[in-house]
């Protein structure tokens, strides 16, 4: 059977849930239709005319983008401004368009985009540079089983994308009590008595299902519960601190700002990387914001950082940075976020496996690097 967009945009949203993104931002399916037969998908930072065509040249494809292609509200959709030309290619070609941005920046599965940087200092177990809440993107469906048809019943819920935390599947509780009902006349009850009151052996069972996943989740408890009447309760669950963006974390070895910044340029890569600060400034704690991070500023020294690593620095908000005692490391808004592209590809096919998805996902081997070169050299 054939993935439909339905499926990735519901895989994607699972483990990158779109209430986890800011509320400023534009994130889900911007062009194409769920129904959409998918055989490829294709994982970008940027939706380019040149990414468009890559897609088109293919099997139908589902192109996942980091940035939105449609960010401002719509008024019209033409072929006057870039993006109208683009969406407009990629309906043509039936090349549908998702977009998961800051919902992946603040991701906390190694897959957010500011977690390259740590992992190329070495800085093992980074701590979230912001707190804030994450809204309500889950729900915990807790319903009662006969003991033996918990496996079944756990086997349908899974299946539809419940019980998923982390990195971990088919995570639930259970525990044994008893159950009581008096079925009325015209019932017709899996065990028991009409007329009596009946006292049965039931598990508890709980599981967390994400909130665009309830009604599939409800569905598949209901065709396999045995009870002609199934008792189930949906609660919204509070996550705390989910949502967090950058990281902060200490150097295994303090360095000179020259030393880090090198190691960043060459392992990260960011070959057009630039710094600011004390050359032979001691290092240890480094913060880190991939994409554009300028704004996290006050964040990075509140956590006691030496050195913000970001992209898309301004002059005036360098020098403010460095009267406040903040060195400044450049290393591109592309380079900083394109190198959580194999991390995220990585967890989107482990999850693409668990729900039997067939469709071939794959990196883009569109480059979508503005820059070609600088007077330094070609």
């Amino acid at each position: 059977m054939t993935d439909t967009v339905g499926d990735w945009v519901d895989l994607v949203h699972t483990r990158y849930p779109p209430e986890h993104a800011t509320d400023w931002d534009q994130v889900g399916l911007q062009v194409g239709d769920r129904s959409w037969p998918v055989n490829r998908v294709l994982i970008t930072l940027d939706v380019t005319s040149a990414v468009v065509a890559e897609a088109a040249a293919g099997p139908p494809t589902l192109v996942v983008a980091h940035h939105p292609l449609l960010f401002r509200p719509l008024r019209r959709l033409t072929a006057d401004t870039a993006s109208g030309r683009v969406a407009l290619a990629a309906a043509r070609a039936a090349v549908a368009v998702l977009a998961a941005h800051t919902n992946l920046d603040v991701a906390q599965d190694g897959a957010g985009t500011s977690d390259p940087v740590m992992r190329c200092l070495d800085i093992v177990d980074p701590d979230p540079l912001t707190h804030q809440p994450a809204a309500g993107g889950e729900m915990k469906l807790v319903t009662f089983v006969p003991p033996e048809h918990v496996g079944r019943v756990l086997d349908a819920l899974a299946a539809v994308g419940a019980g998923v935390i982390g990195d971990y599947e088919r995570c639930s509780f259970r525990v044994r009590g008893t159950g009581t009902f008096r079925p009325r006349t015209g019932a017709d009850p899996h065990v028991g008595t009409v007329g009596r009151d009946n006292q049965v052996v039931e598990d508890r069972l709980e599981i967390v299902v994400p909130a665009e996943r309830i009604a599939p989740a409800v569905a598949a408890l209901l065709r396999t519960h045995p009870y002609e009447e199934v008792a189930y309760d949906l609660y919204p669950l509070a996550r705390g601190d989910r949502a967090s963006f950058g990281r902060v974390g200490d150097l295994p070895r303090p360095g000179a700002l020259r030393e880090v910044a090198t190691r960043i340029r060459d392992r990260l890569p960011a070959p057009h990387l630039r710094y600011a600060g004390d050359p032979d400034r001691t290092i240890r704690r480094v913060a880190a914001v991939g994409g554009s991070g300028q704004g996290f500023v006050t964040e990075a020294l509140r956590a006691g950082a030496d050195v913000l690593v970001t992209g898309d620095l301004k002059h005036h908000g360098v020098l403010d940075a460095l009267e406040s005692g903040l060195a400044m490391i450049d290393a591109g808004h592309h380079a900083t976020e394109h190198a959580a592209i194999e991390p995220w590809l990585q967890r989107l096919q482990a999850d693409a496996r668990r729900q039997g998805l067939r469709a071939d996902l794959v990196a883009s081997r569109t480059s979508t690097v503005p820059w070609v070169g600088d007077a330094a050299g070609p």
